[in-house]
């Protein structure tokens, strides 16, 4: 069987987004990341399904990966969606929308940075972890698929991708985590 055809037209599409994305948003984000680690906050990451395991990604490649390259201080960071046992004690003892708001609460402090993950925007655990997070005057970088959903409206710094696919729109994200430790690890003069 030849799939060449169909996989070229995805691999183009995938360009294609690409192509679209904000920049500016995206440095905006980069930065709320390396500022938060000067500031000594920490970094808090969080989603559901394929959105948790790049959130459990991007806490190995900020811990490990750019903080060696940096040098100095390290990134403080934590995934919400990495500890099975206690998102499964919240959501049987509360429910499941209060797996990551739980996990914040008395910790997270005004000079962190939540990084919700979230492809449809909509996720009701992560819309109510963002919403905590702002209340205790902490920062928000969204990043988000098809139209953004709330997580976007809600978020302080957008790291969208603007298409109705939640398979690319994956994709992307795990580009964006690796290029955030590509760009901060090759710029030894920020640290």
């Amino acid at each position: 069987m030849n799939l060449r055809e169909n996989i070229q037209a995805c691999i183009e599409k995938e360009i294609q987004v690409l192509r679209a994305l904000d920049y500016e948003e995206l440095n905006r984000a980069v930065n709320a990341i390396l500022d938060t680690r000067n500031r000594g906050g920490t970094i808090y990451t969080m989603g559901n399904g394929g959105s948790a395991a790049t959130a459990s990604h991007m806490v190995c490649d900020l811990a490990k990966g750019t903080s060696e390259a940096l040098g100095g201080p390290r990134f403080h960071v934590e995934c919400l969606s990495d500890n099975t046992p206690i998102m499964m004690a919240i959501a049987n003892s509360f429910c499941y929308e209060d797996i990551f708001v739980y996990q914040l609460q008395g910790q997270l402090k005004p000079r962190d940075l939540v990084i919700a993950i979230s492809s449809s925007g909509n996720s009701e655990n992560v819309l109510r972890a963002i919403r905590y997070a702002k209340a205790q005057g902490a920062s928000v970088v969204g990043i988000t698929g098809y139209s953004g959903g709330e997580v976007k409206e809600l978020a302080d710094y957008s790291m969208h991708v603007a298409i109705n696919d939640m398979q690319i729109s994956e994709d992307v994200h795990m580009i964006f985590d690796h290029v955030i430790m590509r760009v901060l690890s090759k710029t030894k003069s920020i640290g």
